[in-house]
């Protein structure tokens, strides 16, 4: 059976929640990232620079790890909103007075250059972006040869409770489709990138009113559906939802609180060596061919 390649997503209301979204991180985004930054443990190399994918909504606590982890690597901070960059800048920026604005370690806000780093960190920022083919595009365009992308978003089992209680009452879907982590390994081959590892994992949020749940799920997004419901709801209608997830939600096994499931995907991958597409006529870029021609003198040193 064929698999549905995301994303379901609106790309005009995925524009406007991108400008509009709330300038700091979720609760659930900060836990994401605290449970992504011992995975790079694993990665041997540290990166002399790396960057920080919109850092503002992903995790500005986050961002305090990885800057313990790497202190000597310089930082770019790249928000892809504009209304994010003076929020960035007021909470990440230096003071005049630190000796890491001079040498290792300091931070810089825009986008790097191409090839300028070695690690690229996104958190919670794909499985909203209507394009994700484009935005895996910009990662490797900033990413150096044998740099290493970083990121997690959200997976189908996502609100999965949520969806079930508009299924029973006829109305149209609360949120877009969440994308499989098998095909955002697959898009990310497409993409250029090498050896995707992906794993995912289920975290459940309980709360103790329909309303404290709803203000976690504005926090966290919109509904990008492009069948969802297109006109403006009543208070009739919003007191209806809150009593159905209240009765639909509640788990005797929470204490009664009301219990969402949230899948959580984990990826990694490397940007290889350029190849040279194989066609009668190719053109290469002076900087592609210097990492070709670095790649194979590397593999010609003795060992």
């Amino acid at each position: 059976m064929p698999t549905e390649r995301p994303p379901t997503i609106d790309p005009v209301a995925a524009a406007r929640w991108h400008a509009a979204a709330p300038a700091h991180s979720p609760w659930l985004h900060e836990e994401v990232a605290r449970r992504m930054e011992p995975r790079l443990q694993w990665i041997r190399q540290a990166p002399a620079a790396w960057c920080h994918w919109d850092a503002v909504r992903g995790g500005l606590e986050a961002h305090a790890l990885l800057r313990q982890r790497y202190p000597e690597a310089i930082c770019h901070v790249a928000e892809s909103s504009a209304s994010m960059h003076p929020h960035a800048a007021r909470a990440l920026a230096q003071p005049w007075w630190s000796a890491s604005r001079w040498k290792g370690g300091a931070v810089r806000f825009g986008r790097p250059e191409r090839g300028a780093v070695q690690m690229l960190w996104a958190n919670m920022a794909l499985h909203m972006a209507p394009d994700p083919q484009a935005l895996m595009a910009q990662w490797s365009h900033a990413l150096a040869v044998d740099g290493y992308l970083m990121f997690s978003c959200l997976g189908p089992d996502s609100l999965r409770e949520l969806r079930a209680v508009y299924q029973t009452l006829g109305w149209p879907a609360p949120c877009h489709t969440y994308t499989d982590m098998h095909d955002w390994g697959d898009m990310l081959i497409e993409a250029g990138f090498a050896e995707p590892v992906m794993d995912m994992e289920r975290i459940t949020l309980t709360f103790p009113t329909a309303q404290r749940l709803l203000q976690e799920l504005r926090e966290l997004g919109i509904n990008l559906h492009p069948q969802r419901f297109a006109a403006l709801r009543g208070r009739g209608w919003h007191t209806q939802l809150q009593q159905a997830l209240t009765e639909h939600l509640a788990d005797p096994a929470q204490g009664g609180q009301l219990a969402l499931t949230f899948e959580i995907v984990y990826g990694h991958a490397f940007k290889p060596e350029p190849r040279v597409p194989l066609a009668g006529q190719s053109t290469v870029s002076l900087q592609d061919m210097r990492a070709m021609l670095r790649g194979a003198g590397r593999r010609g040193e003795a060992p």
